[in-house]
């Protein structure tokens, strides 16, 4: 019996990179390819393959990978007959030049073409190098096999890619391309072949994911509520999230649906990256923070315990203390459970990268207030949760024995003593103890 190769994915970035690392192995599966397939490592000292899925929105992002690489050097000398792969949005912006660089490199996929990776491997296991960085015609989606494994109870499920909204800083228009939706027909077979394989709750991704607009069996353009009400219809599913929102697709069809639908989880991510309409503006959003927050105040006004997360840049181009103190003040305005907040850096190719920048000690000073804002209302926010009940799904076992964790309706780590029979259970827990990053219930 031949002995399964082994595949080892280093995941960079968002949760669609997580998505694509798990259809990459998917692809690559011995489930889809027989013996020329391999089965998934968490040690890279293990595998015969090792891809890095990138990355490319943060500062230094190719460097990174770049260093990563250097890393798997003597493991290539003690096991030369290891491959290594880049995949995903460095890959797609980098192209020849990360083999040009690091010659240990055997292949280089974008995040449009990695349906092809079994054609490409074969290709690299008869010596030759593998680049695809095109933007296909074709839909990915079509050419991976009809696979997803759910050793969780928890999925992701990406709906839509790319974007059209060319925000100054963002290179994901670039490296992802434009905005597409898939059907709504395989986009539900695909959820019911989670459920079925005991995932009780799918987090529906895309760079814009609110702007969904595909086609629905009925011929018509389902919109993202439309797609939210028919999981809602699903036997077997008990919770939906989606993820990342753009405020100017915020539209009234899903406003509404997060007061009326029970399986829409009452958390929302919605970034708003600054409180300065000037700012907005030289940014590319086309909207402004009055806009934003009569968003959040409809919102609220249809589910008021809904938790929110968003997205902060500090430091953009041409900002003045001015600018920075209205982000300041729409954090205080909007009060959220959690959030993310960076130093502007600039990403090569985009419209910022050539203005002056913010001097880094003035940007680094104002990120750190901004962080200490946030973490206050991240304590008040977990504070405020003890005494309450809430529901949870509980997703593996804790680190104490007879301990259980799982998340909350609205995102937050719980853990408490309950039974193995509840793994993949959704069940009522009220908390006791809150702490920054958890909190600690009993069952109800």
């Amino acid at each position: 019996m031949t002995t399964p190769k082994k595949l080892h994915i280093k995941t960079y970035g968002c949760q669609m990179n997580v998505y694509d690392s798990e259809r990459m192995a998917e692809a690559l599966s011995s489930e889809a390819l027989g013996d020329a397939g391999y089965e998934m490592t968490d040690s890279p000292e293990e595998a015969d393959l090792i891809l890095l899925n990138t990355c490319h929105i943060r500062e230094k992002a190719a460097e990174k990978v770049y260093s990563d690489l250097g890393r798997l050097k003597p493991l290539r000398d003690a096991k030369p007959d290891l491959k290594v792969g880049v995949a995903g949005c460095v890959a797609q912006a980098e192209g020849a030049e990360i083999m040009a660089r690091q010659p240990l490199v055997d292949l280089v996929v974008g995040p449009q073409t990695y349906h092809r990776l079994p054609a490409m491997m074969a290709r690299v296991n008869a010596g030759e190098k593998a680049l695809d960085t095109d933007m296909p015609e074709e839909d990915k989606f079509d050419h991976l096999p009809k696979l997803r494994s759910a050793a969780r109870p928890t999925a992701f499920l990406t709906v839509q890619e790319g974007c059209d909204k060319f925000c100054a800083f963002c290179v994901v228009p670039y490296t992802r391309g434009a905005e597409v939706s898939r059907p709504v027909d395989r986009l539900l077979a695909e959820a019911r072949a989670l459920v079925d394989r005991g995932v009780r709750e799918i987090t529906l991704l895309g760079q814009n994911v609110n702007a969904y607009h595909g086609v629905g069996p009925d011929g018509r353009t389902w919109s993202l509520a439309d797609l939210i009400w028919a999981l809602n219809d699903m036997d077997g599913l008990a919770r939906i999230r989606f993820t990342t929102s753009h405020p100017n697709d915020m539209t009234d069809d899903l406003i509404a649906a997060h007061g009326d639908c029970a399986k829409l989880m009452p958390y929302l991510h919605l970034p708003v990256q600054s409180g300065s309409d000037r700012i907005l503006k030289a940014m590319n959003r086309k909207h402004t923070a009055a806009s934003y927050l009569d968003i959040i105040g409809r919102l609220r006004a249809v589910r008021p315990d809904l938790a929110l997360s968003g997205d902060f840049i500090v430091g953009f181009p041409g900002e003045t203390e001015e600018d920075f103190e209205a982000t300041m003040q729409i954090v205080r305005d909007t009060g959220y459970a959690a959030a993310y907040s960076f130093r502007y850096s600039a990403r090569p190719g985009t419209p910022a990268a050539e203005r002056e920048d913010v001097p880094q000690d003035v940007a680094v000073a104002r990120l750190h207030r901004l962080q200490a804002l946030i973490t206050a209302q991240q304590h008040a926010t977990q504070d405020a949760m003890v005494g309450r009940e809430t529901t949870v799904l509980f997703e593996k076992a804790g680190r104490k024995p007879g301990q259980l964790i799982g998340k909350s309706d609205y995102l937050q780590a719980v853990h408490a003593e309950a039974p193995d029979a509840l793994l993949g259970q959704v069940a009522r827990v009220r908390i006791i103890t809150a702490k920054t990053n958890s909190l600690e219930g009993v069952l109800v």
